[in-house]
């Protein structure tokens, strides 16, 4: 189930026999987040994307934990991709393309991001560790596969330097952020027109 209250927000559910998760956004939001995923380091890392996308989020659930991670880092990634999708509507007037290198002390990734109607994930990101806290690294592709294929992007994430683990994996969500930030931000000169030759996206 799935709701929309304004142009620029949403909310959605999503519960199967693995998970119970909401998620709300506000694309222009403060960069507020509550968030309880079951998953220390997940939490922080959405909380970048927050933060440094300026998008109220709020994000809920309840996944088989017991089991692994797998169901609730992959499901959190297909409900927000979900969200953004029906928050953002016939991106009209948006900038559509964004992009943005981060470092943190070592290490550096880039992250560019098309809101084109069609997914698209390419990902280059050789972890130095099997485990961040409790977020298996194998999960961070995952979770952007499930965005990309709902929130129907196109999105090229690169880690270009990094050693250790932690570093390297917020500099790709700190660079989603602001990736998405630059995507999702109004074009003043193309107000109400949809960024494409084909006239939709």
């Amino acid at each position: 189930m799935d709701t929309r209250t304004d142009a620029r927000t949403a909310e959605v559910r999503r519960d199967t026999r693995e998970t119970r998760i909401r998620v709300r956004v506000d694309l222009d939001g403060r960069g507020d987040a509550k968030l309880a995923t079951g998953i220390g380091f997940l939490d922080h890392m959405l909380d970048q994307v927050a933060r440094h996308g300026m998008i109220d989020l709020e994000v809920e659930c309840e996944g088989d934990l017991h089991i692994d991670g797998h169901h609730s880092v992959e499901d959190i990634g297909i409900t927000l991709g979900q969200a953004v999708a029906k928050a953002v509507g016939d991106k009209r007037g948006i900038t559509r393309y964004g992009h943005s290198y981060v470092p943190l002390d070592e290490a550096l990734s880039r992250v560019v991001v098309d809101f084109s109607g069609r997914p698209g994930l390419a990902f280059d990101v050789k972890f130095s560790a099997g485990m961040i806290g409790a977020l298996d690294t194998q999960l961070v592709y995952e979770f952007f596969q499930g965005f990309v294929n709902h929130a129907l992007v196109t999105l090229h994430v690169d880690n270009l330097k990094g050693v250790n683990a932690h570093h390297q994996c917020e500099t790709v969500f700190k660079a989603f952020g602001r990736a998405l930030r630059m995507a999702l931000t109004a074009d003043e000169r193309a107000a109400g027109i949809v960024p494409s030759t084909k006239g939709c996206l």
